[in-house]
């Protein structure tokens, strides 16, 4: 397995010149790493101008491992190669290093770049990523990874450390400028004409020895034009090092990578917005950081946030009054560590009564308007307290807690909440504190407890009686100020007093199904399967040419290819497929057939849209300007992996993914709308729209140049 490395943007609030002056003082050792033994110099290449100062040494290292390993290995250091490309011109330093030992078994790359910040030209910013693939290693892969892993992630963490020692001992020499470099000024003949020509850079000469030693002429050419390589930019398009301390706490340099590989990849499959770097890092810290278990759940969560329109679940839906005055929980303060407070008295309230009124799917609505109220007292009391809180503290209070509160379709629906909560808001409780807890609280735990993630149970804090009273209690987590009074403290609380819900609220078992279901129902989206040989289709009949269809649609499981087609015939009535022979059902969502067999592309249909291909996790927003009328038929087809072409068997890539897309289906929730011209707003993919169900949820989608059509993968972002 091929582990990688990938680092945020360090600053420095230095000039480039001072940083690179620094930089030199590591070669051909530096004291502070002390594996670092020497340096030689095997070639070097500069510029006549001085511009251009390539440079490329073999370092020796004495990697601290066992004794054993490094005799079973024999060899007592590791040698690696490292090419600097400096260019004063650009002020850019791109740093290439491999390894030279054992480099039949093992293969390292790491890719350094010191770039000028985007937005201080006074500042510079540094980059680093890395790969490291052990092919094998006398079977000790394991070991040899964990070594490499560890001595990597030690040497990153003093990178800084080393840049700032040599400024600081520049400094005491009394170097804290170095100027730029300029051109050489060359003398004009007097010959020369009057008039004024624009500075010509002057040309590079390469030497014979330069291509001798392994540098060749494009490369040459390669370090004096711009870096192809991204420059460092700002946090809202890379993260910053410093950001990630202010904002999301200390990460180790692997957390850190993991948190920057993610964002990527969210970045190039969800190009538009993405969910912000905080709830990113919950779910890796959900999953220990393991980025592919991380990104699937994820990316359900964000499928799920869309499809119920959770993001705007408080500004556009409003608790019934019975929840409001029933339902006794509410915010309090915060507790020592600055994290939001909330409080449940659950013991005061009548659980069978809410379900009774409400229903299971309310109740578990107006929970997600707390959890989502939670999330954004969570940013504010970063901001207020000037550290990094992206969690809450939950009291609840179990005086009055009963066998009533063990009715069976009551604990139902609390384990749902929990399963729904835990899926989408992990690593969102800090610390729950139980207080009061009666007799029959052990039965409840037993319920509950097997649905609760082993790391969120670890947070459970439980006080019987009045134990919370004592040592270790309530006052080591909250300040006694505003200890609600209820509890015996200072502070009145403003939660409701819950009691038993009226039975003259209570509903029919028909009525609250009919609401559960329009709860739950009341979204644009819909479902549908993809099959090999089945595709989905979806038909749009268009009167008025230059009509505008967007659709917006994810691809929940499997790769898709979705096309647009345009015919001046209706095709027949839309049929159930029954997949042939098959005789597979779909119920994760219909599948729609609208071409007939016996239509030919370019007779009966033509296609109006080039093909695109849609990977598992991706979202995908687009429009298309109508230029006929008549019927347009979107349709997401089952994508087959491409054979390779030099022979007839499978490649091992294929036959992966083939593995993974159980019975050859697919899934995608999708939404299509037509919209006047006169009302679409903006470039063909802004999807704005004063009729358009799509202006909330794409309001900062990027835009596209096209002129008649337009596809692009677009992300979303819970504010």
């Amino acid at each position: 397995m091929v582990q990688k490395y990938q680092s945020p943007v360090r600053v420095y609030k230095h000039p480039f010149e001072l940083i690179m002056a620094a930089y030199e003082r590591r070669f051909p050792t530096c004291p502070l790493i002390p594996m670092f033994v020497a340096s030689d110099t095997v070639s070097e290449y500069k510029s006549e101008d001085e511009a251009i100062h390539v440079i490329e040494r073999r370092c020796k290292l004495d990697i601290d491992a066992p004794r054993l390993l490094k005799k079973i290995a024999g060899v007592d250091y590791v040698y690696f190669v490292q090419k600097n490309s400096l260019n004063r011109r650009e002020r850019t330093l791109h740093i290439e290093a491999y390894n030279e030992t054992f480099s039949n078994r093992v293969i390292i790359n790491e890719h350094c770049s010191y770039t000028v910040h985007p937005d201080n030209e006074d500042w510079t910013c540094f980059e680093q990523s890395a790969s490291l693939d052990i092919k094998s290693f006398f079977g000790f892969e394991s070991t040899v990874e964990k070594i490499a892993m560890k001595q990597y992630t030690s040497n990153i963490k003093k990178g800084k450390e080393i840049i700032e020692y040599y400024l600081k001992q520049l400094e005491e020499e009394g170097i804290t400028f170095v100027p730029r470099w300029t051109p050489p000024v060359t003398c004009k003949s007097e010959s020369s004409t009057s008039h004024t020509r624009r500075p010509v850079s002057p040309a590079i000469n390469i030497p014979e020895s330069a291509t001798k030693e392994g540098l060749n002429n494009k490369e040459i050419l390669n370090t004096s034009s711009s870096p192809s390589e991204p420059t460092a930019g700002t946090p809202d398009d890379k993260l910053d090092a410093d950001y990630i301390k202010r904002y999301l706490g200390d990460l180790t340099p692997m957390q850190e990578s993991c948190l920057i590989r993610l964002r990527q990849w969210l970045q190039e499959t969800h190009k538009g917005k993405i969910p912000k770097d905080e709830h990113i890092l919950r779910f890796l810290r959900a999953r220990d950081f393991n980025i592919d278990k991380a990104r699937e759940i994820l990316c359900q969560s964000l499928t799920w946030r869309k499809q119920h329109q959770v993001d705007y679940i408080l500004d556009t839906w409003n608790p019934p009054q019975v929840l409001q005055d029933y339902y006794a929980g509410g915010w309090h303060h915060h507790d020592k560590d600055g994290r939001p407070l909330y409080v449940l008295r659950l013991g005061q309230m009548d659980t069978k009564g809410l379900v009774r009124a409400l229903g299971e799917e309310a109740l578990l609505r107006y929970v997600l308007s707390i959890n989502e109220e939670g999330l954004r007292r969570c940013e504010e009391n970063t901001k207020v307290f000037g550290r990094p809180i992206s969690s809450w503290t939950c009291l609840v209070d179990l005086e009055g807690l009963n066998m009533r509160h063990l009715w069976r379709p009551g604990v139902k629906a609390l384990l749902r909440i929990i399963e729904v909560v835990e899926a989408n808001y992990p690593e969102t409780l800090g610390r729950l504190l139980i207080l009061r807890a009666p007799r029959v609280f052990p039965v409840l735990w037993t319920l509950v407890s097997p649905f609760i993630d082993d790391n969120t149970r670890k947070k459970f804090l439980i006080y019987a009686g009045n134990d919370y009273q004592g040592p270790g209690g309530l006052l080591d987590y909250i300040d006694k100020e505003i200890i609600p009074d209820f509890l015996g403290g200072e502070c009145m609380c403003e939660v409701p007093e819950g009691g038993l819900v009226p039975k003259s609220l209570y509903r029919t078992a028909e009525e609250l199904e009919n609401e559960d279901i329009k709860l739950w129902t009341e979204t644009i989206y819909q479902s549908a399967s993809v099959f090999k040989g089945a595709p989905h289709e979806v038909l749009i009949q268009i009167v008025d040419a230059s009509s505008v269809i967007t659709w917006d649609f994810d691809v929940c499981k499997g790769d898709i290819v979705f096309n647009i087609f345009h015919s001046k015939r209706a095709p027949q009535p839309p049929k159930k497929d029954s997949l042939g022979a098959h005789s597979i059902t779909s119920p994760g969502g219909n599948n729609v057939q609208l071409i007939d067999k016996v239509w030919q592309l370019g007779r009966d249909y033509s296609m109006v849209e080039s093909p695109l291909i849609c990977k598992e996790g991706e979202s995908v927003q687009g429009s298309h300007v109508t230029r006929w009328p008549g019927f347009y038929i979107l349709q997401w087809k089952f994508h087959n992996m491409p054979a390779c072409a030099t022979t007839n068997l499978p490649r091992v890539d294929d036959v992966l993914a083939s593995l993974q897309v159980s019975s050859h289906k697919c899934k995608v929730m999708y939404y299509t709308e037509v919209i006047g011209s006169e009302d679409f707003r903006g470039s063909m993919t802004s999807l704005e729209s004063s009729h358009s169900g799509f202006s909330q949820l794409s309001a900062a989608t990027t835009s596209s140049s096209q002129s008649h059509s337009s596809s692009m993968i677009s992300r979303w972002r819970f504010c």
